[in-house]
């Protein structure tokens, strides 16, 4: 069984910041776009808008692939395509496994932007033995206990997590043990790993509890209402006696004793 320290993301080559790794998808998102409108180069200015950062954080990450545009021109917009292609490892085909085909592994089986983006669906795994030789998106379903004969025919190294949350740990733990260095974690559990494995986490619940605190903001300045950073209103005066406070027995707890 795996064991070790909970992840801790591995030192990329050539010194390229974590941060400017996470941004590398929405610059090749955005310039995938304007490739397939035929254009042939694209302003900082134009490129951070379209993947949402600003020109220069844009320009920044951009030195980092040694890549500078032309002034008065732009960036050539398909040599960035590939440069940035070639950084993040797209340029070969990477066989992944999904655990765990539920109404979301399912799903994500069916999601078509896989292959076009470098990554072939090489197995589809599940511990319910009824859902054995059964197709999801064209690719029959197998039980759990081949996972490591499956991982090691294929040259698997990137595992997909579906499970729920009490299966999780035990599905990563044979991953590892079977080679995969890469996980992406949709279950809703922080997962524990080796050294020099990656695990990226996909929590949807907490994606939509971040937006209800700022939909709870919005509402409070349209209403007035005090907003989730103000003080909490002052506790009601006693009816007899005036608060005083003194420290507890154990030097930390105040207590409010009447005067």
């Amino acid at each position: 069984m795996a064991t070790g320290r909970t992840h801790r993301p591995a030192t990329r080559s050539r010194g390229i910041p974590e941060a400017t790794v996470a941004r590398l998808p929405l610059y090749l998102r955005a310039l995938t776009a304007l490739s397939e409108r035929s254009v042939p180069t694209v302003s900082s200015e134009e490129l951070a808008a379209a993947a949402g950062v600003n020109s220069a954080k844009l320009r920044k990450d951009f030195s980092y692939l040694g890549s500078y545009g032309t002034r008065g021109v732009g960036y050539d917009v398909e040599y960035l395509v590939y440069q940035i292609s070639r950084e993040l490892g797209l340029t070969q085909d990477w066989p992944v496994v999904i655990v765990g085909i539920g109404n979301l592994g399912a799903a994500l089986a069916n999601y078509g932007g896989f292959a076009s983006r470098g990554f072939r669906v090489a197995a589809l795994i599940d511990a319910d033995p009824a859902m054995a030789g059964k197709p999801v998106a064209g690719i029959p379903v197998q039980h759990t206990d081949e996972l490591e004969s499956i991982i090691r025919d294929n040259g698997v190294s990137i595992g997909v997590i579906a499970t729920p949350a009490g299966a999780a740990q035990q599905v990563c733990d044979r991953l590892v043990a079977a080679g995969v260095t890469s996980i992406l974690n949709f279950a809703p559990t922080v997962l524990t790993v080796p050294d020099g494995v990656d695990v990226r986490k996909v929590d949807l619940s907490i994606e939509l509890q971040i937006l209800a605190f700022h939909e709870q903001r919005k509402a409070g300045e349209e209403t007035g209402r005090p907003g989730p950073g103000s003080a909490p209103p002052a506790p009601p005066a006693r009816s007899a006696g005036v608060a005083t406070e003194r420290k507890g027995p154990d030097g930390d707890v105040p207590a409010v004793m009447p005067a």
